[in-house]
């Protein structure tokens, strides 16, 4: 695959663009091959770029955000990869409500900290969820009885053929752990939300307990991409994986955790085939044992 990496280096200097690039690096698994080219975008010029340039040199493009719901197979990514560094941040007060206006490559958690010293209340559910805003409306993140669909009020994105386009309220099609976005080529480059006014010591209190929450139910202090399976309709994945007797078991060096039977975990020196034939293994015996069929929460990329 011939790839001028002289021109990007131009268009976006010689510290955004990286060669044979490792996605372990860039994935809250730690996995995962390399990256022909590994691009740092930061705003939608640079993107254009990018998008034309692969459009016109039939050159796969894959694009990332924080990496903290995907898991990379082995043999890496072919292409490009285009990592969203975009972190526009405006508010417009209007009456009542507050409208904040995010680049999709903002973090949540980086987010949630100006929301607290803004006084802005209505995102404290999201303060923990790993990743940035683009990954969180993609694939409608939420926790603690919330998600992004409550208050989200746009979203502008760009086809792989340059066209910009935005959405309103219902148009993102949101459900569990899906959105509007979930089975298209489309790149989310800003969204705006809706949030209100708050007491900062009881935002701050709200983001502590979610905090604490997280900390004794799950393994945050090990690589992993977060929950690995989506909840079921009639029944909770983990509790029928930790009824199967799995907690614990092992391939290499992936691990069902023992804090939270819902994550695989990285237990130091796991490939991603460890994690997929952990992942494949629990899938079997739960359906072997129970009858129901588990699915992945997160997403799988990257050349078998």
């Amino acid at each position: 695959m011939n790839i001028n990496i002289d021109l990007f280096i131009k268009k976006l200097g010689n510290n955004n663009v990286l060669l044979n690039e490792s996605m372990a690096k860039h994935t809250s698994f730690k996995t995962g091959g390399n990256a022909d080219v590994f691009v740092k975008v930061k705003n939608k010029e640079e993107l254009e770029y990018i998008l034309k340039y692969s459009r016109d040199n039939n050159i796969p493009i894959f694009i990332l955000g924080n990496g903290s719901n995907i898991l990379v197979r082995d043999n890496g990514i072919r292409g490009i990869v285009c990592k969203m560094e975009m972190t526009g941040f405006n508010i417009i007060e209007k009456e009542r409500k507050v409208f904040v206006t995010l680049g999709s490559g903002n973090k949540n958690a980086i987010c949630a900290q100006k929301f607290l010293e803004k006084e802005l209340t209505g995102f404290e559910f999201a303060s923990g969820i790993p990743g940035t805003i683009g990954g969180a409306i993609k694939m409608n993140a939420g926790a603690y009885g919330q998600e992004m669909k409550d208050i989200v009020f746009s979203t502008t994105y760009i086809s792989r053929d340059g066209r910009v386009k935005t959405i309103y309220d219902k148009e993102h099609e949101f459900d569990y752990r899906r959105s509007f976005f979930s089975d298209k080529d489309l790149i989310i480059l800003e969204t705006t939300i809706m949030l209100k006014k708050g007491n900062k010591s009881e935002i701050k209190a709200k983001m502590q307990e979610f905090s604490d929450l997280r900390k004794q139910k799950q393994p945050y202090n090990m690589p992993s991409a977060g929950s690995t399976f989506k909840r079921g309709k009639d029944f909770i994945t983990a509790s029928i994986i930790d009824q199967c007797g799995l907690k614990g078991m092992q391939i290499g060096g992936a691990k069902v955790s023992e804090k939270h039977a819902g994550f695989i975990v990285n237990d130091g020196n796991a490939s991603t085939k460890d994690i997929l034939d952990l992942i494949d293994n629990v899938k079997k015996i739960v359906f072997e044992k129970t009858g129901k069929k588990i699915e992945l929460e997160i997403e799988v990329v990257g050349e078998e």
